[in-house]
């Protein structure tokens, strides 16, 4: 049976996500965050498109990503974040072969039943993924630490955050907003608790 075709759908945010051939930990440590960032980063100077949230964990990585409309797709800018890794992982340790176990996984947010509520649970989500796998102890703390560009006006993550529409429009200040995102942490929490 065809596997369904991608939504590549344009002007959208798509979260996506991607594991490690055979999930092994090949992201792991200081090169494994180096080589993610350093292809997000050039992904961000040759394609338009805004980075809503990056993560990387281990054995995976989460990206949300808004497309611009009429610009490159969200296969096109994955397929690139995939490449860079894969290409400077192999060349650092001399190996070949599969970096990536399949392709990415995509969701498109606005067509999910509650976007607004959604993405910014789903912010607390990918945050909280490093937590989940004993990598860190909390998300402001992450090796990316997208979470705090949303909670510090001045954060400057190692790539190029733009807070997404969504959050904007919790508030009239950053404060205010930042007041309400921090409900969607204690939702994630919550939900979280209830499966421990």
């Amino acid at each position: 049976m065809p596997r369904p075709l991608r939504n590549i759908a344009q002007g959208l945010t798509h979260h996506t996500y991607s594991r490690c051939h055979g999930k092994r930990n090949l992201l792991q440590g200081k090169y494994g965050r180096l080589f993610f960032i350093e292809a997000v980063r050039q992904c961000q100077e040759k394609y338009d498109f805004a980075l809503i949230a990056a993560e990387i964990v281990a054995n995976h990585i989460h990206l949300v990503i808004k497309t611009d409309q009429g610009k490159q797709t969200i296969s096109l800018i994955m397929q690139y974040i995939k490449a860079r890794i894969a290409e400077k992982y192999n060349r650092a340790m001399g190996m070949t072969g599969a970096f990536w176990n399949e392709r990415f996984g995509s969701t498109v947010i606005e067509e999910s039943e509650n976007p607004e509520g959604y993405l910014l649970w789903l912010l607390w989500y990918i945050g909280y993924n490093p937590v989940r796998k004993g990598l860190s102890r909390d998300p402001r703390l992450n090796d990316i630490g997208f979470i705090n560009c949303y909670l510090n006006k001045n954060h400057e993550a190692p790539v190029k955050i733009t807070p997404h529409h969504f959050f904007i429009k919790l508030g009239e200040t950053f404060e205010e907003r930042i007041k309400k995102f921090i409900f969607y942490e204690d939702a994630y929490l919550r939900r979280l608790a209830v499966y421990l």
